[in-house]
């Protein structure tokens, strides 16, 4: 599990779908108890970096949501209701 560590730590460019695929795996492999105690602490701080990065990517696709509901979004309805008074 160390190794795969090492290895996926550049996968965080990857996009937020690997990293929640991986980060269901790691939970899948720990409450399945298939992890030594070290390897269950790699996976920990793993899932842990996993979840920061997950939280990251939701909170910017939050923030473009919010932009776009100030501006495009309400620009539209208000034209729709000009057009139909």
């Amino acid at each position: 599990m160390a190794g795969q560590a090492k290895k996926t730590g550049a996968q965080k460019s990857a996009g937020f779908e690997p990293a929640m695929a991986e980060l269901e795996q790691i939970v899948a492999d720990m409450e399945a108890g298939k992890l030594s105690l070290e390897d269950s602490l790699a996976a920990y701080k793993r899932g842990a970096e996993l979840l920061s990065f997950c939280r990251s990517r939701l909170e910017d696709a939050q923030q473009q949501v919010r932009v776009l509901e100030d501006g495009m979004l309400k620009d539209f309805s208000a034209s729709a209701e000009s057009g139909t008074s």
